[in-house]
């Protein structure tokens, strides 16, 4: 028998990028704002958890295929830079007075937790957030499927794909193409049929196989997380 999911347990991703401020790897304004709403959803009774991409400090991708750098040592090095940003959040959380765990798919046993669901799910119900690092632990694989993955695995209800200069799902790129419509909400399978490019395909297919609504948004709208007039909703259907 599948589990039924928490209503009141989601999973946010954040890009690696959205934490960056151009030069810098990080930036405060956007630390501060993410830690400010996630404490309110907190205060809301809401679990949360979070998938942290890398990209702000390192792709696997552009890494693979250079000096004869195989492509699964470039992901396990990007997979690093996510246990790196997980460690710089959490410590940044904690001087706002929120309490944060990170688990780890790869083992750093000195600075962070290994991931074990029950652990993540224990941490969740004492009011902690749990900041899932490693991907996926194996290489090939993009933090949006690891996102959709752990989604699955903590039976959130729901999950938040938070983006960095668009709020939700275009009929085309809105930064390159002034003629774009912003599609409200859309189903898993026309998004694949499509080819729109704003979430990991793999990621949609996880989320549409298992039931799993995805809301995409900005990072500036965090407040509105589960307002489906609000950026868009990949429903699974």
């Amino acid at each position: 028998m599948a589990s039924i999911p928490q209503k009141n347990r989601i999973l946010l991703k954040l890009s690696g990028e959205a934490l960056s401020d151009g030069p810098q790897k990080y930036s405060e304004k956007v630390l501060s704002d993410v830690a400010t709403k996630i404490k309110s959803l907190l205060e809301q009774d809401k679990q949360i958890c979070l998938v942290i991409g890398g990209g702000n400090l390192f792709r696997g991708a552009e890494l693979s295929g250079m000096l004869d750098i195989k492509r699964p040592t470039a992901d396990y090095i990007g997979m690093i830079a996510t246990v790196q940003n997980a460690l710089v959040v959490r410590d940044y959380f904690h001087t706002q007075g929120v309490d944060a765990r990170v688990l780890s798919a790869i083992s750093m046993n000195q600075v962070c937790e290994p991931y074990v669901p029950g652990r993540a799910i224990r941490h969740m119900e004492k009011g902690r957030v749990v900041i899932f690092a490693g991907g996926l632990g194996n290489p090939f694989f993009t933090t949006d499927s690891a996102a959709a993955q752990r989604a699955l695995e903590m039976n959130c209800s729901l999950l938040v794909m938070a983006k960095n200069g668009v709020d939700g799902v275009y009929t085309k790129d809105p930064r390159t193409h002034d003629d774009a419509e912003k599609i409200e909400r859309i189903k898993g399978s026309d998004v694949l049929e499509q080819n729109l490019k704003v979430v990991d395909g793999s990621a949609i297919s996880i989320a549409r196989d298992n039931r799993l609504p995805i809301h995409i948004i900005a990072m500036s709208d965090l407040e509105h997380i589960g307002n489906e007039s609000v950026g868009t909703v990949v429903s699974p259907e």
